[in-house]
């Protein structure tokens, strides 16, 4: 198919995506039409398929490119070497990425359930590889007596768990600042594990 004169793949195939993600967000997956993620974009529901295979697709990308960046922003951390300094610095650091990122976050735990198992084990891995980051932490405490975790697996879920919870109630502006919400995490955190 020709290109459309004055047409940018490289504007409009990451504003298909931007759309995509505030309207998933919104409104949830199933709810969201390709023609609504076209009439976002200012394109013809047609044209997006120049862009995309499909919905399906749309989401795979979404939430692969929000599990590779959240990878890539940790291993770009520099944290102590020490294994509370690193536990401090995961809960510090999954709180403040969570809550700038509040619409991929939303469709990378609310949409799971509407990829396709080929997708979904796709993802999975990469989630796994994030929760593995957090469980390496875990054992190196518990192998040095820091830490009374009975299964660093379940431990990591759980804390994982409890610092997304920021997410839907945290406020900018409100009673308690970033840095507040933060150190009283860390503090919780730090005595569930055994410290």
């Amino acid at each position: 198919m020709a290109r459309t004169q004055g047409s940018h793949s490289d504007i409009t195939g990451p504003r298909i995506l931007k759309a995509a993600e505030e309207l998933f967000a919104r409104h949830g997956y199933a709810a969201v039409s390709m023609r609504q993620i076209a009439g976002a974009v200012g394109v013809q529901a047609g044209a997006l398929y120049n862009y995309t295979a499909d919905k399906q697709s749309l989401l795979f990308d979404l939430m692969c490119a929000h599990m590779e960046e959240l990878l890539a922003a940790w291993a770009a951390q520099d944290l102590p070497q020490e294994v509370m300094g690193r536990l401090e610095g995961f809960v510090r650091f999954h709180i403040r990425y969570n809550l700038e990122r509040p619409d991929s976050v939303f469709i990378a735990y609310m949409e799971l359930r509407n990829l396709t198992p080929e997708n979904f084990a796709q993802v999975e891995d990469r989630r796994r590889a994030y929760e593995d980051q957090l469980e390496t932490i875990l054992k190196a405490g518990v192998a040095q007596g820091l830490f009374n975790v009975p299964d660093t697996k379940i431990a990591a879920l759980a804390v994982i768990a409890m610092l997304n919870g920021v997410l839907t109630w945290y406020r900018d502006g409100g009673r308690l600042s970033l840095v507040e919400v933060e150190t009283l995490y860390w503090d919780m955190v730090r005595k569930s594990v055994g410290v």
